[in-house]
């Protein structure tokens, strides 16, 4: 059997904690290292997550020159993300970016073709994916389920408190959230959004700050998407809903609708129906307690990044594509992007290729 792949976490954060919890469960991997100039955040992941103690280096050059490191998992603030994974691209490790990949089009198409020329694997974190039920209602578009696909729809209707945005010194602002509910909190709706309806041809936004002070950032949007094959797409986003709701994706076509909250199926309805339907409605029957951090970021399982995870652990075995590459992980930063332009200049932006 091959030696385990070797991952270092670049920060000890929140987020750091999934991932570390997520490898930890993955056979044929395990943390190699961990990367934080606060050696006290560090020594707090190792206890948290029960992973087993491995070097703590100060900075990223340090790990990269460590044995055992055979890939990087990048938990730094989101507009900074793009310099760790040039290096580590160019030191010839694998990257796995937590979302967004970075918070503009053009700094992810950097991390893109650095991971390209240096032929290593890239991988964007979106977990939303790997959910049971979101697998099936893409496996239901993917089958012609719907018809014409004519609309689809999502809702982040999220609560954060003004404690949320004062800790840490980067939440809030332009520079490293590179936007607000939009980008950091609904970033999952989005792409779950266009991996269900496809490419966006044009993106018509508002956003507004209404609940917080003192950030730099939009904490309640909305949106209408033009998709390249006609469809209309609607996005909320909030960090100002008290007291925070389950997020939601809808699918509808001119032979179906489905309507997914958090992991619960409300709506499943064809014609024709098959068989399977009603065992789909069984299946995902209403659960109890699933916030999805609608209003506590740490309320969230680690399960679906066990499975994002785990999908990069076998495409490197395999040399494969991950599932959710660069490419796909820039496609939601793009919407988003154009979303906040439409907001400043007040017109629908037409999407680039």
């Amino acid at each position: 059997m091959s030696k385990p792949l070797g991952f270092a976490l670049v920060g000890c954060g929140m987020i750091a904690r999934f991932h570390a919890k997520a490898i930890l469960e993955i056979p044929g991997a395990r943390v190699a290292a961990l990367v934080s100039r606060t050696p006290k955040n560090a020594e707090g992941l190792i206890a948290e997550t029960g992973i087993p103690p491995c070097p703590v280096f100060a900075t990223l050059d340090e790990a990269l020159a460590a044995p055992g490191v055979d890939a990087v998992v990048i938990t730094t603030p989101s507009g900074a993300h793009l310099e760790p994974a040039v290096a580590a691209a160019k030191a010839g490790k694998h990257v796995v970016v937590e979302k967004p990949l970075e918070i503009s089009a053009e700094r992810c198409d950097r991390i893109i073709e650095a991971c390209e020329t240096y032929g290593v694997k890239l991988c964007t974190i979106f977990p939303s994916r790997f959910a049971d039920a979101n697998v099936t209602l893409k496996a239901a578009v993917d089958a012609g389920r719907f018809g014409r696909l004519t609309l689809g729809e999502t809702t982040c209707k999220w609560w954060r408190s003004q404690a949320y945005y004062d800790e840490g010194g980067w939440k809030g602002t332009q520079a490293l959230d590179g936007g607000g509910a939009m980008m950091n909190q609904a970033i999952h709706n989005v792409d779950l959004l266009l991996w269900m309806m496809g490419d966006v041809a044009s993106a018509c936004g508002f956003a507004a700050t209404l609940a917080h002070e003192r950030i730099e950032v939009e904490d309640t949007a909305a949106a209408v998407l033009r998709f390249r094959s006609g469809a209309i797409g609607v996005i909320q986003a909030t960090t100002s809903v008290h007291p925070g709701y389950p997020k939601t994706i809808a699918v509808h076509g001119d032979r179906g609708s489905a309507v997914i909250e958090q992991e619960d199926v409300l709506r499943w309805d064809f014609s024709p129906e098959t068989p399977d339907d009603a065992a789909v409605r069984a299946k995902f029957a209403a659960k109890v307690g699933a916030s999805g951090g609608a209003a506590d970021p740490k309320a969230i399982s680690h399960e679906y990044h066990r499975r994002q995870l785990a999908d990069f652990v076998e495409a490197v075995r395999d040399n494969r594509p991950p599932r959710v590459d660069g490419r796909e992980g820039r496609k939601a930063v793009a919407v988003i992007r154009a979303i906040y332009e439409s907001n400043r200049s007040g017109r629908a932006i037409e999407m680039r290729d």
